[in-house]
């Protein structure tokens, strides 16, 4: 831009004006170019992060979901060992009143 100045069309004092304004939007172009640099670098930085972040993310939902199956399981359990406790009452309650039959009809001879 500046070999496209002539010099001789434009007073010293214009031409000084001229490349002072020149000089400035250089400047101001040259802190826009080191604004989006950094910006860049940053958002760089922060996508890391949030890639960093989605897989903890994805971790702890499996290890959630693994602690569900492992809570059906022992729900399971749990019922299974209810049920088998119940059952054996019954046939602790069948035996104890079969013993006291028993009992009895000793006592009766």
């Amino acid at each position: 831009m500046r070999s496209s100045l002539d010099k001789t069309s434009l007073s010293n004092k214009e031409f000084n004006g001229v490349e002072a304004k020149i000089s400035r939007l250089e400047s101001i172009v040259e802190q826009i170019g080191e604004a989006v640099l950094a910006t860049t670098e940053t958002i760089d930085r922060l996508a890391d992060r949030v890639d960093a972040l989605t897989i903890q993310v994805q971790e702890q939902g499996h290890q959630v979901q693994q602690q569900g199956y492992q809570l059906f399981a022992l729900s399971e359990a749990v019922q299974t060992l209810a049920d088998t406790q119940k059952d054996a009452l019954q046939q602790t309650a069948q035996l104890t009143a079969a013993l006291q039959r028993l009992v009895g009809d000793v006592e009766q001879s």
